[in-house]
């Protein structure tokens, strides 16, 4: 099983028996907290949700997973998303059965989807591959296998020569699980564990650099990052490098 990326997503593509789209971090509803910190922008909640239909059309899977922070208020629903989440919800069943793996930010959500729409918080497994949010410890049937996550929004900051940085963007990250830094209760058997982190779909999300995961305390499984075999891949499937190197080279550049 090779991952398809999808670039204007940021989303990708999981075929096992069944073909699944992910996408992870929409955050619909943004803008209302964005006008509350005194950035007054227009909603962009069609364009984004154009976005993710052209992402399903382009697939052809035959369901969508969402990986939560599907919207963005929290801990109560704004009135942006009470007027927005229902037509979204109706444009996406009109394309694709899809679900959610409710994030941090989705309290009140359940008032919008179906009853088989909403998946466990700690996540489950769907075709041989887990997936959750990840802002809680994921279910132990989840451990063993590739879990693909989102929540720590992934982006890569590129240097130019003289170490300034230029713009970020959107990356996944790829990884085994350290055995002694991801502490489990009632579970410390973590062999074949695999975690792919997956960029936010929300243009304006910003992220952590993939340097910074580990160390950022962004739920359970960013701290069992094994920073050695751990590797980097841009929004459209291109191999950076290896997160270590990528570090080494960080470290290089700060003593020039």
């Amino acid at each position: 099983m090779i991952p398809e990326f999808l670039p204007e997503g940021p989303a990708l593509v999981i075929e096992n028996k069944s073909r699944i789209l992910i996408a992870a971090d929409t955050h619909f509803g943004a803008e209302t907290q964005l006008a509350k910190n005194g950035l007054h922008i227009k909603s962009s909640s069609e364009d984004r949700l154009k976005r993710l239909l052209m992402c399903i059309d382009k697939s052809g899977c035959d369901q969508l997973l969402l990986l939560g922070d599907v919207k963005h208020s929290i801990p109560l629903t704004s009135k942006q998303e009470y007027f927005e989440m229902p037509k979204i919800f109706k444009e996406i069943r009109k394309k694709i059965p899809f679900q959610i793996l409710p994030g941090n930010h989705d309290a009140g959500i359940d008032r919008f989807l179906k009853e088989d729409e909403l998946l466990p918080k700690d996540g489950c497994v769907i075709d041989g591959t887990g997936y959750l949010h990840g802002h809680t410890y994921p279910a132990k049937e989840l451990l063993g296998r590739l879990i693909v996550t989102g929540h720590v929004h992934p982006v890569i900051c590129l240097y130019d020569d003289v170490g300034c940085s230029l713009k970020s963007q959107p990356a996944y990250v790829l990884t085994k699980i350290d055995k002694d830094s991801f502490k489990m209760k009632n579970s410390s058997d973590v062999s074949g564990t695999r975690v792919l982190f997956v960029p936010a779909f929300f243009e304006l999300a910003g992220g952590i650099d993939v340097r910074e995961l580990k160390k950022s305390g962004m739920g359970p499984l960013s701290k069992g990052i094994d920073e050695d075999q751990a590797e980097v891949f841009l929004s459209d499937g291109t191999y950076i490098n290896s997160l270590s190197s990528l570090m080494n080279d960080e470290c290089n550049r700060t003593f020039r």
